[in-house]
């Protein structure tokens, strides 16, 4: 098998928010996150390693990130930096660098009215799949600071998984 050797799972998801107490406020009050721990800061004030490491401006700061824990097992480590050449704006979709994270809810109905509920920007209705992924809805919402998740929901699963060799 081709790949990473030893390659297991995905450990953790790390994504930069830009107000590190209202992202926790969300994380663990809207979603439901279990807080970990925090560590920081992370600051080289003279040399290169945030670039060499990072891939970020040699003078950016990580004051602080933290850990969080959803659903017993998915971890996202989140971070506020503050860097000279800092971009604000948020990726969609359709940008490179786009993103979204999918959380997987058992009552996809129930989900979005609790979203709703708690003035979380909902955008439009759930969605039916269809293809491989029949048997499957799905609705995006927003942070508070604009990053996107999914709620996906299969309860009898997708149709890929009955017929795999439908859609070889």
């Amino acid at each position: 098998m081709a790949g990473i050797p030893g390659l297991q799972r995905l450990d953790h998801v790390g994504f930069t928010v830009p107000d590190l107490d209202a992202a926790h406020a969300f994380l663990v009050d809207v979603l439901g996150c279990e807080y970990l721990y925090r560590l920081g800061p992370l600051r080289d004030d003279t040399g290169d390693w945030m670039a060499e490491h990072l891939n970020v401006h040699p003078r950016a700061t990580v004051p602080e990130l933290r850990f969080f824990r959803l659903g017993g097992q998915a971890v996202f480590e989140v971070f506020q930096y503050t860097a000279p050449d800092q971009d604000t704006v948020v990726p969609r979709n359709s940008d490179v660098g786009g993103h979204h994270v999918a959380l997987y809810v058992d009552d996809l109905d129930e989900a979005v009215d609790y979203l709703r509920r708690r003035g979380v920007s909902v955008l439009g209705d759930p969605t039916v799949s269809k293809g491989a992924h029949e048997g499957q809805r799905w609705v995006y919402f927003l942070a508070p600071w604009g990053m996107q998740f999914e709620l996906v929901s299969y309860p009898e699963g997708k149709a890929y998984f009955h017929h795999p060799e439908r859609f070889a």
